[in-house]
């Protein structure tokens, strides 16, 4: 709804994704999608101000795609399936976002992950153009 001006609170917002990216909130995940859609949309609208805040949010995208891929409890298959694609978005937005930065920075998380699922969402990062 904000557009462009989502800029203005950047900093707050940041700390708000970040925060619900880190925690499971039951089998729907309805939280972590919704913030996930608004991490989309923050790039999407504010991507001038993003390449600065990789670090951070790469670290939380990778954090939460290991946990989702890791998590044995009462999340449904799709309800994963659709958190790991919706975060592979995100990454791929920042990438672009940060001309190609991201690509760089998961060639070593790449290498010595082992796990299949994690793999694929950072193979479809790299393999975007």
């Amino acid at each position: 709804r904000l557009g462009i001006q989502i800029v203005r609170h950047l900093k707050r917002l940041e700390r708000v994704i970040l925060g619900y990216l880190e925690v499971c909130d039951g089998p729907e995940e309805e939280a972590r999608l919704g913030v996930l859609e608004t991490l989309h949309c923050t790039i999407e609208h504010a991507w001038p101000r993003m390449p600065c805040r990789i670090p951070v949010l790469l670290k939380a995208l990778l954090k939460m795609i290991w946990d989702v891929h890791t998590d044995h409890g009462s999340t449904p298959e799709p309800v994963k399936a659709t958190l790991l694609q919706r975060a592979t978005e995100c990454l791929i937005l920042l990438d672009r976002c940060s001309e190609g930065r991201v690509k760089v920075l998961l060639e070593g998380v790449y290498s010595s992950c082992e796990e299949t699922r994690v793999r694929e969402c950072i193979r479809a990062v790299q393999e975007n153009t």
